[in-house]
């Protein structure tokens, strides 16, 4: 990978830049607006958003006044928490639609695969969600179908009636936090791991060795984060709505790693914290 625009293949042939640029957390207002702007204008061409972050409508005005051509830019949404079930599904795609301004996304997921609405019956709620993405997937609305979230387990009650297997599994995942035997999980499927949080909501940067290794190679924490996500095979999700560090974040491609900083990293666990639970997590 050379860049922002460099492209993973997923396993349906659908083509996703390497790098995304996440929106959690961006205001639905102008801030939000000029820092989409920014991001289009340094270079990124994956834009992932949700309907539970409140800011589809900002996503889509700026994708439409982007001038830059729809089929050029990847979108990725997700599916409400309060919207399982297949109906529900149904009407929270094209409520997103609407929002975002758009025909189509190339990327639609389940953002959490248990939700606290659903937690009696998530199992069947997800089964019935996935049919509804896999209607919507045929009749062309969304290029690609994922999930969020989800653990092992989670993915084998989806896989029980699916007839398509998830192209993508959002995780956290950074130096220190990486459920191993999910990863595997997933990459013997060939599901694509994207990672958010890939600087561990920043602390990451504060690591010792993460640090070290940046003085061995004469660049920054954070440039070292996002290369191990890329050699590990993942597509990592940056954030940011300074413009600076939107910039920034696409400057990282000329850092490789060797066996010992990998190792290294790898051998990282528990010191960035973990992701949320989400059987037990109230949302």
């Amino acid at each position: 990978m050379k860049s922002v625009k460099d492209i993973y293949t997923l396993n349906n042939q659908t083509k996703i830049p390497c790098v995304g640029y996440g929106t959690w957390q961006m205001p639905n207002d102008d801030t939000g607006y000029q820092a989409l702007l920014t991001a289009f204008e340094a270079g990124y061409s994956h834009i992932d958003t949700a309907e539970g972050y409140d800011n589809e409508e900002t996503v889509g005005k700026a994708i439409k006044n982007s001038g830059i051509p729809r089929e050029e830019i990847f979108l990725t949404t997700k599916l409400g928490n309060k919207s399982h079930g297949y109906e529900e599904t149904l009407l929270a795609f094209e409520a997103s639609l609407e929002r975002l301004q758009v025909s189509y996304v190339d990327l639609y997921l389940i953002h959490w695969p248990n939700p606290v609405y659903y937690r009696d019956h998530w199992e069947e709620t997800i089964q019935s969600t996935w049919r509804a993405m896999e209607k919507l997937y045929m009749e062309g609305k969304i290029k690609a179908i994922g999930v969020s979230n989800f653990k092992i387990h989670h993915l084998e009650a989806l896989l029980k009636t699916a007839k398509i297997i998830p192209a993508v599994n959002q995780l956290r995942l950074c130096p220190g936090d990486v459920d191993s035997k999910l990863v595997q999980w997933c990459e013997d499927k060939g599901i694509l791991l994207q990672a958010y949080s890939p600087l561990g909501t920043g602390k990451v940067l504060q690591l010792e060795v993460v640090n070290n290794i940046a003085k061995k190679h004469n660049t920054s924490a954070a440039y070292i984060a996002l290369a191990w996500s890329i050699q590990r095979g993942f597509q990592p999700l940056v954030k940011s709505v300074k413009p600076h560090r939107i910039i920034d974040n696409t400057k990282f491609f000329h850092v490789t790693l060797d066996e010992e900083d990998m190792n290294l990293l790898n051998q990282l666990n528990g010191c960035v914290g973990h992701a949320d639970d989400p059987d037990t997590v109230p949302w």
